[in-house]
């Protein structure tokens, strides 16, 4: 209680005497104000904190929040709510003032009468029914009760709402949980206040509800922690190391006695018959079925030319000895290192194992170079979709995003970069289901931006700034790739719009020029212009864009692994015009 008496005390220095409708009324608003300012410290500790830990979410950190929720949110608002009403019945029973912590002043003061609506402040203010007598047994009018039921529950609700806010924008950019941390204390921290005098809460909460409100700001203005710490992986346990163990020494082998002569038997006229020819040590080649045999005896029969490139030539397959369609791209490799660099991106391809990432069968020398035999996936790239049935809307572009995502982080952990990523490299399938294609360019994490031949590799509409600056390809730049394309799917333009010539572009991008072509009210707006960021290492991953998207899916009632949109099969002959689903990467000199 001493600390609620001098908690009053400053707050009624504030005031002079004689103030409508009285000094101590205005100091126990004052002191409901200065209340207030306790969860907004606490969240803005926490704000600090979470900049340095981010979403980490361990035994200590939730003791430090939990610890502050407790105190600044319930423990001492409590002691100085309940300990402010304790003051006030104690100063009106006592004619010295001495156990209340009031002088001689004060109590003169406290018992004068400045409002006839109020009358005499020690009564007023330190007698009478609690909360919980005036709510659950009241003695007044009926209209007596409407008021003190409005004041002593909706002004509490309000200032739960915006402590609330204040734990929100203190846990942003992370789960909604731990914000419970702060609104659970503040609600029993209501519950354990109801013995405080009816008129003394009413005042107390008449203060506390706009400096709540307030609060907001100091909390906001901390700024929430940067992506760099929200993404950082956690650290990996140190595994504990056994101790050398020499082995035990190999048993001494066992001598074994030589084996008994073997009983001689007179030859017969069978043994003496000559031996049958001996069967081949390997199988021969397997005829292949009657009309499939290509010239030169290639094993993918060709069917027809699906588009030609800088890289290579795509042709429409079939595997002879599975009976299967595939892609087969005729690669041109200018000089050995080339060659073998396609050899390691191959092997590397093959073992990126996700629904909807093109898969790589084999790596074949065909006659006319060497070949990437591929899944063969037949349907209309986003670029022919979106230019023939426009913008997509935000469920299917939030579908889009995150399983191209999860393609692209699959191929990132096997160490494999795309580096062209655009809509005419995304596969929308008959079932409307999206895959990325077109993994010829790509480069294992370390590799030159530049191909053998001096050209730069990538479209200049959707290539990163970083990239088109000279810098190395890293996870954040097929990120921001693949978030120029699904702002292309939102708008029907590339970020920084076109221009007339791919030189121009590379310059655009080069300069990083702002992104200015963004779609239109679209709820993924905000994660578009975090993701489309100049600094590699200010874009969320694509781990943190992913779970944003399917969390947005998920309070709109979507699944992620639906369908972008629906493709309408075509008829086979209108199928063989079909531009090429599988487009050749363009190349443009630096």
């Amino acid at each position: 209680m001493g600390l609620a008496s001098a908690l009053l005390s400053f707050a009624h220095s504030l005031f002079g005497p004689g103030i409508w409708p009285g000094d101590w009324v205005w100091a126990t608003s004052t002191a409901g104000a200065l209340v207030a300012l306790l969860p907004a410290l606490g969240a803005m500790v926490v704000a600090i904190v979470r900049k340095g830990t981010g979403n980490r979410y361990d035994v200590v950190t939730l003791s430090i929040f939990g610890g502050i929720g407790v105190v600044a949110v319930f423990l001492l608002p409590w002691l100085l709510a309940t300990g402010v009403s304790q003051t006030y019945q104690e100063a009106a029973s006592s004619k010295s003032g001495g156990e209340s912590g009031f002088s001689g002043s004060d109590l003169s003061t406290f018992n004068t009468d400045y409002s006839p609506l109020i009358g005499k402040q020690s009564e007023y203010l330190g007698r009478g029914q609690n909360v919980y007598e005036v709510l659950f047994y009241p003695n007044g009018m009926q209209l007596s009760y409407i008021f003190y039921l409005i004041l002593l529950v909706g002004l509490p609700a309000l200032s739960l709402l915006f402590v609330m806010l204040q734990a929100r924008t203190a846990f942003r950019r992370g789960p909604k949980w731990p914000s419970r941390f702060f609104w659970i204390p503040f609600v029993l921290m209501v519950l354990a206040s109801v013995g405080m005098g009816a008129n003394t809460a009413v005042h107390f909460w008449l203060g506390f509800l706009p400096f709540s409100v307030l609060g907001l700001i100091p909390v906001a203005l901390v700024g929430p922690p940067p992506w760099s710490v929200i993404n950082r992986p956690d650290p990996q346990p140190r595994q504990k190391i056994e101790p050398y163990r020499p082995e035990p020494p190999a048993p001494k082998p066992q001598q074994q006695l030589p084996p008994p002569p073997a009983k001689q038997y007179p030859a017969t006229a069978l043994a003496q018959a000559p031996e049958p020819p001996a069967l081949a040590a390997a199988p021969g080649p397997i005829p292949p079925p009657p009309g499939s045999r290509n010239s030169g005896g290639s094993r993918y029969k060709r069917v027809r030319r699906l588009g030609h490139g800088g890289f290579g030539t795509v042709w429409e397959a079939v595997d002879t000895q599975l009976n299967r369609t595939v892609a087969l791209k005729i690669a041109h490799a200018p000089d050995r290192d080339t060659e073998e660099r396609m050899q390691r991106e191959a092997r590397a391809l093959a073992v990126v194992n996700h629904p909807n990432c093109v898969r790589v069968y084999d790596l074949v020398e065909e006659p006319d170079g060497l070949a990437l035999v591929m899944e063969y996936l037949e349907g209309r790239s986003l670029a022919e979709i979106v230019d023939s049935q426009g913008p997509l809307d935000d469920i299917a572009a939030g579908r889009l995003w995150s399983t191209m995502a999860g393609a692209l982080a699959a191929a990132h952990e096997k160490g494999v970069l795309h580096r062209d990523l655009k809509p005419s490299n995304i596969i929308l399938d008959r079932n409307g289901l999206a895959h990325l294609i077109d993994f010829g360019i790509a480069r294992s994490q370390g590799d030159s931006k530049m191909t053998a031949t001096g050209m730069m590799i990538g479209t200049p509409d959707f290539v990163a700034p970083e990239q088109a600056m000279g810098s190395p390809a890293s996870p954040a730049s097929d990120a921001w790739q693949l978030a120029a394309t699904v702002s292309y799917a939102l708008s029907g333009q590339p970020p920084r719009g076109t221009r007339e010539t791919p030189m121009a572009a590379l310059m655009a991008a080069a300069r990083a020029e702002p992104v200015s072509k963004l779609p239109n009210r679209s709820a993924h707006a905000r994660i578009l212009i975090a993701s489309l960021d100049q600094e590699p290492r200010r874009r969320p991953t694509l781990t943190a864009v992913r779970r944003d998207v399917e969390g947005w899916l998920a309070r709109a009632g979507k699944s992620p692994d639906g369908p972008v949109t629906q493709i309408v099969p075509r008829h086979p002959a209108q199928r063989q015009s079909q531009p090429h689903q599988q487009p050749q990467p363009q190349r443009h000199p630096r």
